[in-house]
């Protein structure tokens, strides 16, 4: 399957994080999509909301470049990568991540849990209502909402927050990835 079918912007793209535990080696029906689909079930999981940037998604490059002595560029090999982090930028609403909460208690637990990106060009109908996969929209083609999903399994390291005082409080949240990028895994609406 290609991905998402048109240009436009990711307006209505959503982080979520299973309500589960990830246990280290136990992969969710081996680590496939209908697997991770089944993670985020209704109300099994919870949405980072008031995000202002995502960073770049998916598996990053391990490439290194090599200097070599005489040439007047580099050469550029194929190493191994380093486990990568992300970093979210958000509007902070000290409610939502208070400590006690669900997603205040994420923050340096230590536990691994299982994490999904959607990319998503239009808010989907009853979006809080449905899981983000393939089958968005139910078999209903009318109502199905083209988007890509990626999981990764992953922690919650820290929160950091920044005052700000002419423009709205932000809050940049820090997530280290503990395996590799599962998906893309899209959906394409067809008449």
């Amino acid at each position: 399957m290609g991905h998402i079918s048109s240009i436009g912007a990711g307006m209505y793209s959503d982080l979520s994080i299973a309500k589960a535990d990830y246990e280290s080696g136990v992969a969710p029906a081996t680590e496939t999509q209908a697997g991770f689909d089944a993670e985020f079930g209704a109300a099994e999981y919870d949405s980072v909301g008031n995000v202002r940037e995502f960073p770049a998604m998916g598996t990053p490059p391990n490439v290194v470049n090599v200097p070599v002595y005489g040439q007047a560029t580099s050469q550029q090999i194929q190493g191994q990568s380093d486990a990568p982090s992300m970093e979210i930028q958000m509007n902070y609403v000290a409610s939502a991540w208070a400590d006690g909460t669900t997603l205040g208690d994420y923050v340096g637990d230590g536990i691994q849990h299982i994490f999904r990106f959607a990319l998503l060009n239009a808010k989907p109908p009853n979006y809080d209502a449905l899981v983000v996969s393939p089958s968005i929209g139910g078999e209903d083609t009318d109502n199905k909402i083209e988007n890509s999903v990626y999981y990764w399994i992953g922690k919650v390291e820290a929160l950091q927050v920044t005052p700000q005082l002419t423009d709205a409080n932000t809050a940049t949240v820090t997530i280290t990835i503990q395996s590799d990028f599962f998906g893309a895994y899209t959906t394409t609406v067809t008449s």
